[in-house]
């Protein structure tokens, strides 16, 4: 079943799900990490699957009960294109989680509340809300099809009962509300109970309307649908620390919106040459200072990043700062330019840092250093003598996201074979471990992966000839105050949860 926009969802008081969704079965499976990541071991909270768009209908049912109650989860093995995970993104406080997927479907998940019966399940996720944020498209000017494809999510700070948050396909950023109502009006004087308009002259006494009780139900609609301003495919979006504004940036241009205008944007970077055959780069990612409303940083595709300063010229095509590091000659190879493209850039919380993610490391910069990283990060180096056949199958082209914990000083990102990496700045050791439901039994202990590069394997190692490319974790969100990290795999999502001793 397709959740549509505007389709509410029903809960009880408890903020259980009624439907459209069902919660996936099987018990949490404890992980274990090396330490330096914090004290405490990593345990999965909760697995759970993207829906998929069929359902299975009982004819012993009547079709009211139907339309709410039988749409399934599927399995990954199972898993189309439109169910596998894009997005993953936390809002500013962590209480809730959102995905978007290859169907255009954005699913919100809520944290479990802590109780004095459950005090151990603050970590777990219950779906909150889903619905269809974007539908598959055609541009008949270009014959060019739209991919419902959910690129970036990003949430706006909670100023009300509401939750507000962007999100985007290729072309269309569309401004979502998320709200809830536990209560209804009754007792109306123009209207009867079904809502429709009555004769005034059989309107004889005046009623007061008064507030019922009802079911919790959650509702999202769209409130601005800022289209037609990309060429190009958007592969950014980022939300301002003024929270009046945002951008958006493509290929080869950014432009800056204000969240109450959707009929006009300012392009703020255009790097699109006179002659396209000229076009050396393109920009891969881009940025809000977290606290500096004038300031952003873009990546491109040569490895530079480039830091501008709104309030020296409206059209930002000089950079205020120019970050790249110089490449060592020896290491200079057919795939060097390949491999150096930043896929995704993050300011530290702080404000201090850049971190950047290229196919083979992680590096960390700083604001005031220019010529070179101030940490650089190998995350599967073992793969730089399989860089032909990854350029084969196309793997060496993945986008690899990024990302900081709540204090700037662990950073989380995905490898192959859904291993996700996590790297301690303090004391400079690292972990690996594996997002599978294969190797997660129920309370188990999951220990740290090592791949094998060559000579003699040990038993808990896995060679680097037998990783599985397919399964990659390019997705990955951590919480913004607790160690609670959210992993997407396929159409899998993991919910981690640093367990303090």
């Amino acid at each position: 079943m397709v959740l549509r926009p505007g389709e509410r969802h029903y809960r009880d008081r408890s903020h259980r799900r009624l439907g459209p969704w069902c919660s996936p079965t099987g018990s949490p499976a404890p992980l274990s990490r090396e330490p330096g990541c914090g004290e405490g071991s990593w345990i999965l909270v909760c697995r759970l699957l993207v829906p998929t768009q069929v359902s299975l209908l009982s004819m012993e049912e009547d079709i009211d009960t139907r339309k709410i109650n039988n749409s399934f989860l599927r399995d990954h093995s199972y898993a189309t294109e439109a169910d596998i995970i894009s997005t993953v993104e936390f809002n500013h406080t962590g209480e809730l989680l959102a995905t978007g997927d290859k169907g255009g479907r954005v699913v919100i998940f809520q944290r479990e509340q802590e109780s004095k019966n459950q005090v151990h399940r603050r970590g777990e996720y219950n779906v909150y809300s889903t619905f269809q944020s974007h539908e598959p498209e055609f541009d008949y000017l270009k014959s060019l099809e739209i991919e419902e494809k959910i690129n970036k999510i990003r949430w706006l700070p909670q100023q009300n009962a509401a939750y507000f948050l962007l999100s985007t396909n290729d072309k269309t950023v569309k401004l979502w509300k998320v709200s809830e109502r536990d209560k209804r009006p009754e007792g109306y004087n123009l209207k009867d109970e079904e809502g429709r308009l009555r004769d005034p002259a059989t309107i004889t006494t005046l009623r007061v309307p008064v507030l019922r009780p009802m079911d919790l139900m959650v509702e999202a609609t769209p409130r601005r649908v800022f289209a037609n301003a990309h060429t190009y495919h958007i592969n950014s979006i980022s939300v301002n620390s003024d929270y009046e504004t945002y951008m958006s940036a493509d290929d080869l241009r950014i432009n800056l919106w204000n969240f109450e205008i959707t009929n006009q944007s300012f392009n703020i970077v255009d790097i699109k040459p006179a002659n396209m055959e000229e076009l050396t780069e393109v920009i891969t990612a881009a940025e809000f200072h977290p606290h500096h409303c004038n300031t952003f940083v873009y990546s491109s595709s040569k490895g530079t990043i480039r830091l501008c300063d709104m309030r020296a010229s409206a059209l930002c095509d000089r950079h205020t700062k120019f970050f790249e590091e110089p490449e060592d000659p020896s290491n200079r190879s057919f795939f060097s330019e390949i491999i150096s493209s930043i896929s995704d850039v993050k300011f530290s919380h702080s404000g201090r840092y850049i971190m950047t993610r290229d196919y083979l490391t992680v590096k960390v910069w700083d604001l005031n250093m220019e010529n070179r990283p101030i940490e650089t990060y190998q995350v599967h180096d073992y793969l730089r003598s399989k860089l032909c056949s990854l350029y084969e199958n196309d793997c060496i082209f993945d986008k690899f996201e990024c990302v900081w914990n709540g204090s700037d000083s662990v950073i989380m990102t995905g490898s192959y074979n859904n291993f996700f990496r996590m790297f301690d700045r303090n004391t400079k050791r690292d972990v690996t471990l594996e997002a599978s439901r294969e190797n997660s039994k129920p309370r188990a202990i999951l220990k740290p992966r090592k791949v094998c590069v060559g000579g003699k394997r040990r038993k808990d190692e896995i060679s680097v000839d037998s990783l599985d490319f397919s399964k990659k974790i390019l997705h990955t969100a951590w919480h913004p105050s607790e160690n609670i990290i959210a992993v997407a795999a396929t159409n899998n999502l993991y919910i981690f949860q640093d367990k303090v001793n």
